[in-house]
């Protein structure tokens, strides 16, 4: 392990270079974001009222809405999670397609967790407007929390998705070619050639063939059998 030697070796180090990264940053804030979503209402989601011993839920007493956001919630922590550990062997994938594969599969989930928290934030805040918070012991703090980072994951994710599509269209495909090692036909880039320079004849052979000789006519290129003629009597 190296140890750096300054704190400009340490700048330049790639731990700091990869945490400085705008997709790195993006995914610590989701998934942080995720957790405090997860972390409310899995702590403090479900309270009773004055009126009963009965846990119910702080969103409506509604449990779906709970369950909603303690599952989303971790859903895309461990989303998080799984994109950081990739994004540290992003730099060491050979194969492009496999890099585009990734990429793209890094957009689709980005764009799919951005509508999954814009539809959480609608429901979870319409249930909080529903529910009647000052029956409740506890847990308001807790589902107003919930509902403002889930507010948050949505600009997070879709800049996440901005990020992606950005880094996708930023990577040019690498043209396909196949060389004659590899058992295939190179393809080049025929050139007309110039004036000014020779220019490069096949060598005639009995079994070659060139444009030239198919362009001339049969009559021409066919020899003629010699003529019969009559000899005068003496």
């Amino acid at each position: 392990m190296h140890i750096p030697e300054s704190l400009q070796d340490l700048a330049d180090s790639e731990a700091v270079q990869f945490l400085k990264r705008p997709k790195t940053i993006t995914r610590i804030f989701a998934g942080v974001f995720s957790l405090v979503v997860f972390s409310s209402l899995l702590t403090d989601g479900h309270q009773n009222n004055t009126e009963s011993s009965r846990l119910h839920c702080v969103l409506n007493s509604n449990s779906t809405a709970c369950g909603f956001a303690v599952g989303a919630g971790l859903l895309a922590f461990l989303t998080c999670l799984a994109f950081l550990a990739l994004d540290t062997h992003e730099s060491r994938i050979g194969s492009s397609r496999f890099k585009t594969a990734f990429q793209l599969l890094d957009f689709i989930l980005a764009v799919l967790w951005t509508g999954i928290w814009f539809v959480g934030f609608c429901f979870l805040a319409h249930q909080w407007q529903h529910s009647p918070p000052e029956g409740l012991l506890l847990g308001s703090s807790s589902a107003k929390a919930a509902i403002t980072f889930t507010f948050f994951s949505v600009l997070v994710w879709a800049f996440q998705a901005y990020l992606a599509l950005r880094d996708l269209r930023n990577d040019a495909p690498v043209p396909y070619k196949r060389s004659l090692d590899e058992g295939g036909v190179a393809l080049t880039t025929l050139s007309p050639p110039s004036a000014a320079g020779p220019v490069n004849t096949p060598p005639a052979g009995p079994n070659s063939l060139n444009y030239a000789s198919s362009a001339l006519s049969p009559y021409l290129a066919t020899p003629k059998a010699p003529r019969l003629a009559m000899m005068p009597d003496n």
